[in-house]
Order: C-alpha cells, then sequence, then structure tokens
C-alpha cells in the first residue's frame, strides 16, 4: 500500500524544522516517506533519517511526536520496538528518565526482539533499565533476563552481583546468597562502584556456609570472655573465641584484600605467641570503636610485633535474626595505629 496518510504531507509546517538547509533535507525526506511502500525497509530506512534530523537538531519534542504518530498509524510495523527505543531516547535526553523506563520496559514486555545493525534491541533496552531504575523488584527481573537471554554476551559476574544487591533490596536473602555464590564463579568482574565487591560477596558466603556458633549477644561479654582467656594464657580458651570464617590477620598498612594477610587457622597458632609471655591490654577499648565495631590494644605477643589490636565487628547477616546484630572477634591488626 503506498504513501501514508496526509499527517505526513510536506505541507504541514510542524514537522519542518530547523534551519534552511534542514528544513529542504526534511522536505525531501517527507516526499520520500509518502512514496515508499507502507512497512517496508525503504520506508523504514527514511523514518530513520527523519528521526535523525530531529535528533541532531535535539528537536526531541518533534522527533517523539513523529515516531509516536508513526507508531500510532502503523501499529503492525515490524520496526515498532525501535520507533520506541528512539523515543525512550528522547525522553532521556529530556531528562525524563522515569517515563524513558516506561517504553524500555514496554519493548521487552511487549515486542518481540529486533536486531538494528547486528545489536538486539532487547539487549540495549535492559541495559538501560539496569541504569535508570532504582525499584530492586524490578531489577531482579532485568538482571534475571539479562543472565537468561543473553548470558554470552554480558559480564555474568557484574550481573550476578548485582541480581544479588536488588534481592537484598527486597529482603530475600535466600536468593541474595545464591547469585553471590553465582557472582564468585566469574572471578575478576569488574563492578562499578563496588571496588570491594569480592571480598563482600566472599564474606557473605562464606559466613552463611560456616556454623556460625562463635558469636556473643553482646560486645561487652565478648571482650570480657577474650580478656578472661588472656588473663588466663591460655592460647587454645582464647582461639575458640575467633571468627571461624573470614578471620583476618594484617598490619594496618594493608586494606580489606586476601593480599594483606588473611590467615588460614591451621597456619596459625596463638601458642606461640603467648607461650612465656604475659599478655596486657588496656581497660577500655580504642577510642576510635564505634556501635559497629571495636579496638582492643593489647601487648606482650612478641619481641618482632609486641602490640596487637584485637578487631571486634557487630555482625551484619539479616538471612539469619538470631545472629544478625551479635558480635565477633573478627581480626588482628598488627602494630600501632597510625
Amino acid at each position: 500500500m503506498p504513501g501514508l496518510s496526509n499527517q505526513w504531507d510536506i505541507k504541514n509546517p510542524y514537522y519542518i524544522s530547523g534551519t534552511r538547509e534542514e528544513r529542504d533535507t526534511l522536505k525531501e525526506y517527507f516526499a520520500m516517506l509518502g512514496a515508499e511502500t507502507e512497512n517496508s525497509q525503504e520506508q523504514f530506512a527514511v523514518i530513520r533519517e527523519i528521526a535523525n534530523n530531529y535528533i541532531r537538531q535535539k528537536d526531541y519534542g518533534r522527533l517523539i511526536n513523529f515516531l509516536s504518530s508513526r507508531i500510532h498509524s502503523s501499529p503492525a510495523d515490524p520496526n515498532n520496538a525501535y520507533f520506541l527505543f528512539t523515543i525512550a531516547y528522547g525522553y532521556q535526553q529530556m531528562n525524563a528518565n522515569p517515563v524513558a523506563a516506561l517504553y524500555f520496559d514496554m519493548i521487552v514486555k511487549n515486542y518481540p526482539d529486533l536486531s538494528i545493525t547486528g545489536r538486539s534491541i532487547h539487549l540495549a533496552c535492559l541495559n538501560q533499565l539496569i541504569t535508570i531504575v532504582d525499584d530492586p523488584e524490578r531489577r531482579i527481573w532485568y538482571y534475571e533476563e539479562l543472565i537468561s537471554r543473553f548470558h554470552d554476551q554480558i559480564d555474568n559476574g557484574a550481573a550476578y552481583f548485582m541480581l544479588a544487591q536488588a534481592y537484598e533490596g527486597t529482603g530475600e536473602w535466600n536468593n541474595a546468597i545464591r547469585a553471590y555464590t553465582q557472582f564468585l564463579s566469574y572471578p575478576g568482574s569488574d563492578i562499578p562502584g563496588f571496588p570491594d565487591a569480592d571480598n563482600y560477596a566472599r564474606r557473605l558466603v562464606d559466613f552463611n556456609n560456616s556454623a556460625k556458633d562463635w558469636s556473643f549477644d553482646t560486645l561487652e561479654t565478648l571482650v570480657n570472655a577474650v580478656k578472661a582467656a588472656m588473663d588466663a594464657g591460655s592460647p587454645n580458651r582464647l582461639w575458640q573465641y575467633h571468627a571461624k570464617a573470614n578471620f583476618f590477620t594484617r598490619t594496618w598498612e594493608h586494606g580489606d584484600t586476601d593480599e594483606g594477610g588473611i590467615a588460614g587457622h591451621a597456619e596459625f597458632n596463638l601458642a606461640d605467641f603467648m607461650r612465656g609471655n604475659r599478655i596486657r591490654y588496656t581497660d577500655e577499648l580504642d577510642f576510635s570503636s564505634s556501635a559497629n565495631e571495636a579496638y582492643l590494644r593489647t601487648w606482650g605477643w612478641s619481641q618482632y610485633i609486641s602490640t596487637w589490636y584485637l578487631y571486634f565487628r557487630k555482625i551484619y547477616f539479616p538471612l539469619d535474626p538470631d545472629i544478625h546484630g551479635r558480635w565477633e572477634w573478627a581480626g588482628i591488626y598488627y602494630g600501632e595505629k597510625f
């Protein structure tokens, strides 16, 4: 069926905009548009050129009106997903991301996928949606779509980590742990905004898989138990209070990384440091202690590094309300603080 409805007539001044050269160009394209077969590839190419002219002019209002009218007049056009995507782009340029998200979401859920210059429209929409949508329930669906449909075209590690974050946002901790476990099978993934993603996920997964039987109800009871073990000179008694998952030993110079000196339990023997020594400690916790973490200065451990700061941490593990908020002896810092 050749031609289009009268709304595309070049005599309609609304759609002819820009400089004189730009107006002449648009008139030519609209003349071509009226001559092409409906829903043909030739017609699609002309519509794209008209849309690109509006984009170059940054005339996003006409862009949106033009493509919206096109979709309304030809709902069966197989290229409507592309036109909707371009409308969403226009709204983004107008700082209307919530409206743009509605269009991206509509394309993925209601239109068949379309490949433009070898690129999936659905993949492009999902990549936009995970950037501009904050609602965790919606983000879960988007990341699951990315992983199930486009796993060979995305960074799966990053997708699993962000899926786990979204599950955290909805309180679905079992699903979050499963997603973090999947993430850890993709080492080296770059997660923008999460430089410590590997350690964060590993701590949660390791803690989830541990017995979790070393925690104390309060910081006071934990510190008193540790002090009593040091007073008794009992390395075995003291060691039973340390966290059995994610326990670390490091100097203050090192950050929260494996390279910083996380010690395996079999490699760390308190008896080697306590034998023949009297371990002392300050009466009060270090002034830098807070509601979620605390430091106890101790000394007398060895002739090389006599001072150790025992590090205590409130447990963050909402998956288990009986454990979440309890306290653990999480690590040791060697040497004096800076």
